[in-house]
């Protein structure tokens, strides 16, 4: 298996985990094909053992190190739409004009599969949908409005915090340290909602959108696109691309999912107490909807990939 740097590594070590992505990364891991497992395992570097939970981290973890910075403005697509009147929408043409998380995703699907590239960025390509599909799944991460909720302040549990992190943070960590004993038991307890249980019945749905053969796009180097010019990567890998023709549909599919959230429930019986009682009581049921699904997708948009169907009958249960 390929090995990454020595900063990387040290970087994973030193910086706080995430609990939301880790949990879409291991409920992935339980529906990989056999196929599809061994390119995990073939293509990951070797810290992370062929586990997405902990390769789910990596894309925040370098996207504000030297290097690396062009990749910030794929985390999210801003939507120009208006939550508080009630109105929420997601338009690639309105939203994405240029970088954005439909495009990364588009992009990084298509590396990932092109065995003309090295392993080695392969890897990265993988690492970045691991993480941009568990991204596209939290509401706040598909809305412009203040920031994708990051310029909205509130308390919880009694600390002083933004509206974006608790539902990328708080609210997942909350419910971990309420009912589970660590993250892979989380994980666990949604997979076998989606074999067994509550959402046996609607996890069908969240996958009938699975088509990675759709995305074509026209490949450039270009570093107005993204790049910092001084970066060591500028001349050998291609960070984000630049269309003629763009099949954005599932990835916008995801997104206004997403998005459709921000009104129904984001801002539903919101005020401004601390929001760590009745607003995460509310809450937390969707949010572990949330990375469950996104979970699932991830887990099918691969084995699309690597295994041809996005329910392989053979498949690894680690």
């Amino acid at each position: 298996m390929p090995t990454f740097s020595l900063v990387i590594t040290e970087l994973i070590v030193g910086n706080p985990r995430e609990s939301g992505h880790e949990v879409v990364g291991y409920v992935a891991q339980a529906f990989l094909g056999l196929n599809t497992l061994a390119f995990v395992r073939n293509t990951l570097d070797s810290q992370y053992r062929g586990q997405l939970g902990p390769a789910a981290l990596w894309a925040d973890q370098i996207k504000y190190t030297r290097g690396w910075t062009w990749s910030k403005g794929f985390h999210f697509v801003d939507a120009h739409d208006d939550p508080l009147g009630g109105s929420c929408s997601v338009s690639d043409s309105r939203d994405c004009k240029g970088n954005c998380i439909l495009s990364a995703i588009t992009n990084y699907t298509s590396r990932v599969q092109d065995t003309t590239l090295p392993v080695s960025e392969q890897d990265i390509a993988l690492k970045f949908l691991i993480h941009f599909i568990g991204d596209i799944g939290q509401p706040l991460h598909c809305e412009a409005y203040e920031v994708g909720g990051n310029s909205i302040k509130e308390i919880f549990d009694g600390s002083h915090t933004e509206l974006h992190a608790i539902w990328d943070t708080k609210i997942p960590d909350k419910t971990i340290k309420n009912s589970f004993s660590g993250i892979t038991d989380y994980a666990d307890s949604l997979v076998n909602r989606i074999k067994s249980g509550d959402y046996a019945s609607v996890a069908a749905s969240w996958i009938s959108c699975t088509d990675p053969s759709s995305l074509q796009p026209k490949l450039i180097e270009n570093p107005a696109l993204g790049l910092d010019s001084g970066s060591a990567d500028f001349n050998h890998m291609t960070p984000m691309l630049h269309s003629e023709r763009m099949d954005l549909h599932c990835p916008l599919v995801w997104a206004q999912d997403s998005n459709a959230l921000v009104c129904s429930t984001v801002f539903t019986g919101y005020d401004d107490s601390d929001l760590g009682g009745d607003y995460y009581n509310n809450n937390a049921p969707v949010v572990d909807q949330q990375l469950a699904k996104s979970g699932y997708r991830l887990a099918a948009w691969l084995n699309t990939i690597f295994d041809g169907t996005a329910l392989p009958r053979e498949s690894r249960q680690t």
